[in-house]
């Protein structure tokens, strides 16, 4: 009998899954990973009552090109509601084509959005190095990719913390431990937007 009854019983729901998909600035490089805003964002969605499970993909170093050969099987694996991605700014610092970039991340959009997800893509931005030209089409590019591709955007992931640098490591590169809730409060507002979308839909 007992048996009989939980054959009957209806399977408990998955949790919606938040997959990150990022960098070094989301790989909580050189702090302890309980205390980069990806874990924060975690704490905050549990306490906000969002049943998601949070989970980071995110690999220091990562170009377009590398997110994009991983995402296939993390979307296997995973099967988000949501998609974070946090890519480029590696491309940008190599100097890499940035056709090849924005191609990138708008194939990524499109895998996430077959496999069933909805996606933020997020605004990077560097130094003029490579001429003031490259930094500006760069910076564009994400917005751009957005836009054609039906992807929320977050502006300048880095804009509340990029001015003191007493935000980032010795490194002047990585976001510090105090930083990380900065980050979160930047990306939190596009987040929760798009959730509560979801819920309603």
């Amino acid at each position: 009998t007992v048996f009989l009854l939980l054959f009957w019983l209806p399977a408990q729901a998955a949790a919606p899954v938040l997959l990150v998909w990022g960098d070094s600035l989301s790989a909580a490089y050189g702090i302890p990973v309980e205390s980069g805003w990806v874990a924060l964002l975690q704490d905050k969605m549990r306490a906000q009552g969002f049943p998601h499970k949070v989970v980071n993909g995110s690999v220091s170093g990562e170009t377009t090109a590398g997110g994009l050969r991983r995402l296939p099987a993390a979307l296997d694996r995973n099967q988000p509601d949501l998609v974070l991605i946090e890519l480029g700014g590696n491309d940008g610092l190599r100097g890499l084509p940035l056709k090849r970039m924005r191609d990138n991340l708008a194939e990524m959009v499109r895998l996430s959005r077959e496999a069933g997800a909805e996606v933020l893509v997020f605004q990077m931005m560097i130094p003029p190095n490579y001429g003031p030209q490259y930094a500006d089409e760069f910076s564009a590019s994400f917005r751009r990719v957005a836009e054609a591709e039906g992807a929320d955007f977050v502006p300048f992931f880095l804009r509340d913390i990029a001015a003191d640098e007493s935000n980032f490591l010795p490194d002047g590169i990585h976001p510090n431990e105090r930083a990380q809730p900065l980050l979160l409060e930047r990306v939190w507002p596009v987040v929760e937007s798009r959730l509560a979308r979801q819920d309603r839909s």
